[in-house]
């Protein structure tokens, strides 16, 4: 069973990098196409323009070679056997961040070549993000404290009060209808 599993993520992993192989292509072409229609200007290498978008690729170039690297099944070359069939790119957590500093990426990309350069002021997304789950995660625990929060004890008070209620409750529904299998504590 565990090696049909390894042979699903295995197949979702080509099938994610062959799409996101064929996103970099489209998006480069249709926003170079698009500069060229609509803003011959910004492929100019004397404007600022051109080398915000030349320095957009890298993240992009980066992470989607990150994500083949650790995605891409392992074969034994002999037998064609999978040996390894990568990390799940399905799952949240950093993968899922990736995905998602790819996809601004490229819309940034294409929505520079078609409305102009304002678009790249968008792109600020991702460090406001950072910004943001490094400050709830890690920053605000750290220096505030969880006081807000009920502390994980008296969750865990909570729910084995209300569980041990719930057991009670059915003992002494029992012991009224009188099942031999309560006992009934003499204090």
């Amino acid at each position: 069973m565990a090696n049909a599993s390894a042979k699903r993520v295995a197949q979702q992993n080509a099938g994610t990098i062959k799409n996101l192989r064929l996103g970099m292509l489209v998006v480069g072409a249709l926003s170079f196409v698009l500069r060229l229609l609509l803003r011959r200007g910004s492929l100019s290498p004397a404007r600022l323009s051109f080398w915000i978008y030349v320095g957009s690729m890298a993240p992009s170039v980066f992470l989607f070679s990150y994500l083949e690297r650790i995605g891409s099944p392992r074969r034994d070359p002999t037998t064609g056997t999978l040996l390894s069939a990568g990390e799940d790119l399905g799952r949240p957590g950093i993968i899922e961040w990736c995905f998602d500093v790819i996809y601004v990426t490229w819309a940034c990309q294409v929505g520079s070549g078609a409305f102009g350069q304002w678009i790249w002021w968008f792109y600020l997304i991702i460090p406001i993000y950072a910004v943001f789950k490094l400050w709830t995660s890690v920053i605000s625990p750290l220096i505030l404290g969880r006081s807000g929060e009920p502390s994980s004890t008296d969750v865990d008070d909570a729910a084995a009060q209300e569980a041990s209620s719930k057991r009670q409750e059915k003992l002494r529904k029992r012991s009224e209808r009188g099942d031999p299998r309560v006992r009934v504590a003499k204090r």
